[in-house]
């Protein structure tokens, strides 16, 4: 699998963030989650602080498609890899909400990632849990 960049890890990070926060709820187990995503990428990586910077990111930002951008440039291996992160964070509370939902229709769109192939992923991780 490619490796992203820092600054991609950390876009990718706050959207992450994003999809934890849609249900208004932001565990500890969701930033674990995220942080465990962001050390998945960059193993020599402080994983606290760049969560930190990536909730800064995230809180001043209401463009999805800045986030989206940098997933949509990537190998299917990697756009794979990064819903499947999405989808822990989402179904971490073993539930899905419209929101949610719907974030995830929109991510996959944006980045040309086939509904078929989300909905095997989260199929698989709930299946897993």
């Amino acid at each position: 699998m490619n490796k992203l960049d820092k600054e991609s890890v950390l876009g990718i990070s706050a959207l992450l963030v994003h999809a934890a926060n849609i249900d208004e709820i932001y565990s500890d187990h969701e930033k674990d989650l995220v942080r465990n995503f962001i050390k998945s990428y960059l193993k020599d990586e402080d994983a606290s602080s760049m969560l930190k910077r990536a909730e800064e990111i995230e809180k001043n930002s209401n463009q999805l498609l800045s986030f989206t951008n940098i997933i949509k440039k990537n190998p299917t291996d990697i756009k794979k890899d990064i819903i499947e992160h999405l989808w822990k964070v989402i179904i971490s509370d073993n539930s899905v909400d419209q929101y949610e939902a719907n974030l995830m229709r929109r991510i996959c769109g944006l980045i040309y990632f086939s509904d078929k192939e989300c909905a095997e992923i989260k199929l698989k991780l709930i299946n897993s849990k």
